[in-house]
């Protein structure tokens, strides 16, 4: 087993490779990586089988879809990557061009980061994904994954590998961790002159853990406490189902309704129409009811489960929803203000007065009107696929694509000029 290092240490030396990389030569790698993966869907079912097997004892149902593979979701993993193929190289780009007085050219040029690393938990097309997008923008990537999902993982790396080699590409453009233990996680965090980015992809313990510890350059990305406020000029049919899609298509990730703020005007015909759509229906139909958890107001309305505090501040990534009723819309978004993650929030209203207010005092990465959080998502935003979330300001915000891989540097042309 190679250690955390002796694999950084390659990843850096295999900066240059990429750097001499034409597009075409990373689209032919890229083609060649999801052929690679669809040939490779018995020996990566087999893995993830594992993987499942040996979770079963520890996750629920729904933290197991997060890690399940089947044929349709590995084709759709190589199918990202040739949606990325499709898309403009962002590297060599001039951002910018400035002629001085004196005769100099300055231009802002789009170039790679260099090493991008990711830590990721129990998601194994996060490794495609972040394989896929790095490769084009121009970076050697090293992905440390979660050990629930290794064997998948691992079973992704080699096959697109097969790939890179079958173009004549080292295998070390793409890398993966075989350390699984938190000791590698640190030394991601801490590779200072090894790492030039570190994106972390998962649960809230993990992300906090990035933003304080590291001392390379870090992205904060999705932990997605995200809110729907139905206000009372909203349609409420469209609103249910809305609020069905974006609490209950996937719940287990961080574009899915956490909370509903609904206007006290409306909550006396919308909750009951929701119930009977999340809890009732979905009992009659054999799946998973949610679980409503309500403050006192919404509590008067239908029945449910008393929320307490801390379900306002709660990633469930599961089949629950805690339930507000409020006064106003500067309620709801003051609400917001205090217990969003700043991921996603959106406002179903046919008043377009109270959709500019929302939109212009809600401060998330991405602020819906009359539609589900459930479109923040690298692909939905016509980004191929994406590397994260970013939930930040600085350098990358929202789904990240090509562009947010990229940094820039100032190629300055003269001819002789002195200062």
């Amino acid at each position: 087993m190679l250690s955390t290092r002796e694999i950084l240490l390659r990843a850096k030396a295999s900066v240059g490779v990429m750097g001499g990389l034409s597009a075409k030569k990373k689209n032919e790698a890229l083609a060649a990586m999801a052929d690679a993966l669809e040939e490779g869907i018995p020996d990566i079912l087999s893995a993830n089988g594992e993987d499942v097997a040996a979770a079963k004892e520890k996750m629920n149902g729904v933290m197991i879809d997060r890690l399940l593979l089947d044929e349709g979701r590995i084709r759709g993993m190589a199918d990202g990557i040739r949606d990325v193929i499709a898309l403009p190289d962002p590297v060599g780009q001039v951002l910018e061009t400035v002629e001085r007085p004196n005769g100099l050219v300055i231009r802002k040029v789009s170039v790679p980061m260099g090493v991008v690393a990711i830590i990721y938990e129990s998601r194994p097309n996060v490794t495609s994904d972040a394989a896929a997008l790095a490769l084009k923008s121009g970076n050697v990537c090293v992905l440390r994954s979660g050990k629930e999902a290794f064997r998948s993982a691992f079973a992704i790396i080699e096959a697109m590998r097969k790939g890179l080699e079958a173009v004549g590409l080292p295998r070390t453009l793409i890398n993966l961790v075989e350390d699984t233990s938190r000791d590698s996680a640190n030394e991601l965090m801490t590779a200072v002159g090894l790492v030039d980015l570190l994106i972390p992809r998962g649960g809230a313990g993990l992300i906090s853990a990035c933003v304080a510890n590291a001392k390379v350059p870090c992205i904060e990305t999705g932990t997605g406490i995200c809110h729907i406020y139905v206000d009372e000029a909203a349609d409420l049919d469209k609103a249910v189902n809305i609020v069905n899609n974006a609490k209950t298509s996937r719940p287990s990730v961080c574009n899915a309704e956490e909370v509903l703020l609904v206007h006290e005007a409306v909550a006396g015909r919308f909750l009951p129409l929701l119930k009977k759509k999340l809890v009732e229906e979905r009992a009659e139909k054999g799946l998973p009811p949610v679980e409503l958890r309500l403050d006192e107001k919404a509590a008067e309305i239908i029945e449910g489960v008393p929320a307490g505090p801390e379900d306002f501040d709660t990633e469930f990534l599961n089949y629950i929803l805690a339930v507000k009723v409020v006064g106003s819309i500067e309620e709801a978004v003051a609400h917001i203000g205090r217990h969003s993650t700043h991921h996603s929030d959106g406002v179903v209203t046919e008043d377009p007065a109270h959709a500019e207010i929302f939109v212009s005092a809600v401060d998330s990465a991405a602020v819906y009107v009359n539609a589900s959080t459930r479109f923040t998502d690298g692909g939905e935003f016509g980004l191929g696929c994406e590397i994260g979330i970013s939930t930040q300001k600085l350098h990358a915000r929202g789904p990240m694509g090509l562009k947010e891989l990229t940094t820039y540097k100032y190629v300055v042309r003269g001819d002789g000029q002195v200062r």
